[in-house]
């Protein structure tokens, strides 16, 4: 008689966490954010809220450089009218009329529908021709005081 062994191993349990699925999924979602997020800020529409700020009393009547939504400007010295001026031009007597008045306050205006860009770079013109503070003018809200 001839007798057979057979010997049947055991499994042992694992007590592991298999994570590589996680991993695959960490990933594939890594893609995902990388690919929609310069999509999310291409450009954003700002419109502004009404002030409730109120107004600035001065002494001295303010200069006022008006840039409307075709990038003209105009130059009012205190209490005078508009007139249209070129950039240079601009300049030239912006920075002669701050050297006699240096505490003049000088504020730069703009129509609503003006692009941002004119009115920053009306901003720098007014800075470059030697102003040492500008002031943005609005125009105050429905339930300003």
């Amino acid at each position: 008689m001839t007798t057979t062994f057979t010997h049947h191993k055991r499994r042992k349990l694992k007590s592991e966490i298999n994570v590589v699925p996680y991993i695959d999924v960490m990933l594939v979602l890594l893609i995902i954010f990388m690919v929609t997020a310069p999509l999310l800020s291409l450009s954003v529409d700002v419109d502004l809220p009404k002030s409730d700020a109120r107004a600035v009393d001065s002494k001295k009547d303010p200069v006022i450089v008006t840039v409307d939504a075709d990038g003209r400007y105009f130059l009012t010295l205190q209490g005078g009218k508009p007139e249209g001026i070129d950039a240079t031009e601009l300049s030239a007597r912006l920075s002669a009329f701050v050297a006699q008045n240096k505490d003049v306050p000088v504020f730069v205006a703009a129509p609503g529908g003006t692009e941002y860009q004119k009115v920053m770079d009306t901003m720098v013109l007014v800075q470059a021709a030697g102003v040492p503070r500008v002031s943005l003018m609005s125009q105050p809200g429905g339930n300003a005081r």
